[in-house]
C-alpha cells in the first residue's frame, strides 16, 4: 500500500475515495480537471502508465476495446486509436445510449488522432452503436478512484462502470473471460477489504500505474449481468437504454422487478395486460396484414376513445425507424411496459412510423421521456412531439421530416 494514503480499520468505499482524493491534492499529484474529488481523478503520469497497455499481449490481441470517457484514459484511448484498433467509449452517464464508436476522418494523421481521443472529438468524431449493433468488446479499460492489488475497484461512487460492464454481458458484447484493466497512480493502489464488495461491483485483472504493471489473478466473478433488483425507477428514467434491456430481458423470460416495486403494482399490471388484450383484439387482423405486406401503405388506428373525440388539446407524438417486420401489437407492448400507452395509434408500417395520440401535451412529453432509446427489431426507435399537430377529427398526418 502507497504509505501515502492511510486508511483506517474498517474504513468503508467513502472513507477509501476520499482520502485518496485529499492526498492527490495534497500531494502535487492531481490534474485537470480539479478539484479531483468526486470524479475519477486524472494525476501526473497517467499518459506514461497507459502506454503500460502496449506491452499487454490482451491488448495486441485486442481489435475492439471499450475505455471510459475520462481524463486519465485520455492517452489509452489514442494509443487505441493509433492501433487501428475501434475504439468504444461510453455516453456521458449512459443518457443516449451505451456506446459511441470513435470514427477518425480518413488518412487522420497522428495530431488529428490525439484530438478524437479529447472529450471534444469523442463528441466531433463518434456515431452511436445501438443496443442491438452486435458489439464485441475484447478489452474493458475502466477508470477507478482506488483499486486493490487483489482486483477490488472503488469507483467515484455512481456506479456507472459496473452498470456499464453489467449492460454488455446483458447484450452479449463481453464475457466472463474479458480482460478489465485500470489505470491509476501507484497512490490509489491501496488495501480494500473484500467484504465492501457487492455482487454488482466489478473487479480488475491489470491495473496500469506510472511504476507498475500488476497482474491481479482475481478470481473473484464478475457481474453476470443487470441486477434488476437493485435497479430503481429513477435509475431507469436516467438511463434510457435500461429501459430497453429490461424489456428485451422480460420478453426472454427472466425476472425483471425492481427495486423499488411494490406487491400492489402486479394487479395494476394485470389490468394493464387485459386492457392490452381487448386493445390487440381490435387490431391483431389488421397486425398480420402489416406483417404480410409491408411494402403497401396503410394507416391502422385504434377506436376513438370519448374523451379523445370531444377534445381539442390532443397531442400527437411521431414514433419513426421502425424495423419493417415489427407488428402493431408488439409496439402496443413495449408502449405499455413503458407506461406510455396513447389514446390512439396510427400505424403506418410501411413507412417505418407511427403516430401516437395522448390526451395533452404534458402527457404526450412524459411519454416521449419513458421512451427516449427504446430499441425494437433491431433498431433505436426514434421519438419526438410530432412537427405538425392534428386538430381533433383529423386523420391525416403529415410526413416528419
Amino acid at each position: 500500500m502507497q504509505e501515502g494514503v492511510r486508511l483506517r480499520a474498517g474504513a468503508s468505499k467513502g472513507d477509501i475515495r476520499e482520502k485518496v482524493w485529499d492526498y492527490l491534492e495534497a500531494s502535487g499529484l492531481a490534474e485537470f480537471p480539479r478539484p479531483v474529488h468526486h470524479r475519477i481523478p486524472n494525476f501526473k503520469g497517467a499518459p506514461h502508465a497507459a502506454t503500460r497497455l502496449l506491452g499487454l499481449e490482451e491488448f495486441k490481441a485486442a481489435n475492439t476495446v471499450k475505455i471510459n470517457p475520462d481524463a486519465p484514459q485520455k492517452n489509452a484511448r489514442f494509443l487505441t486509436l493509433e492501433a487501428r484498433k475501434t475504439l468504444l467509449v461510453p455516453t456521458p452517464r449512459l443518457r443516449s445510449g451505451l456506446f459511441n464508436k470513435i470514427v477518425p476522418p480518413p488518412g487522420a494523421t497522428k495530431e488529428t488522432l490525439r484530438i478524437c481521443a479529447t472529450s471534444q472529438g469523442i463528441k466531433e468524431y463518434s456515431v452511436p452503436v445501438g443496443l442491438d449493433g452486435k458489439a464485441r468488446v475484447d478489452l474493458v479499460v475502466v477508470g477507478s478512484v482506488a483499486v486493490s492489488e487483489k482486483g477490488w475497484r472503488i469507483g467515484k461512487g455512481e456506479g456507472y462502470a459496473d452498470m456499464e460492464y453489467a449492460m454488455m454481458v446483458s447484450m452479449g458484447a463481453v464475457t466472463e473471460d474479458t480482460p478489465v484493466i485500470t489505470i491509476v497512480h501507484d497512490c490509489q493502489v491501496v488495501d480494500i477489504a473484500e467484504e465492501l464488495l457487492g455482487d454488482h461491483d466489478l473487479t480488475i485483472d491489470y491495473i496500469l500505474t506510472p511504476t507498475r504493471t500488476i497482474k491481479t489473478n482475481c478470481k473473484r466473478p464478475k457481474p453476470h449481468g443487470i441486477l434488476w433488483h437493485k435497479v430503481s425507477y429513477e435509475m431507469l428514467g436516467k438511463i434510457p437504454i435500461l429501459k430497453s434491456l429490461r424489456y428485451k430481458e422480460k420478453q426472454a423470460g427472466k425476472d425483471v422487478t425492481l427495486q423499488d416495486e411494490q406487491p400492489d403494482l402486479a394487479n395494476a399490471s394485470k389490468s394493464a395486460a387485459l386492457n392490452g388484450k381487448a386493445m390487440d383484439g381490435n387490431t391483431r387482423p389488421q397486425a398480420s396484414m402489416g406483417s404480410a405486406q409491408a411494402g403497401q401503405q396503410y394507416v391502422e388506428s385504434d377506436s376513438l376513445s370519448p374523451r379523445l373525440e370531444g377534445s381539442g388539446t390532443v397531442t400527437t407524438v411521431y414514433v419513426g425507424n421502425i424495423p419493417p417486420n415489427l407488428r402493431v401489437s408488439e409496439l402496443k407492448c413495449a408502449l405499455r411496459e413503458f407506461r406510455a400507452a396513447p389514446l390512439r395509434v396510427s400505424w403506418q408500417g410501411a413507412q417505418h412510423r407511427a403516430f401516437l395520440d395522448y390526451k395533452d401535451k404534458a402527457t404526450a412529453e412524459s411519454a416521449v421521456s419513458s421512451l427516449k432509446g427504446l430499441s425494437l427489431g433491431g433498431n433505436t426507435l426514434r421519438v419526438e412531439l410530432a412537427k405538425n399537430q392534428r386538430n381533433k377529427g383529423q386523420v391525416e398526418i403529415n410526413s416528419q421530416t
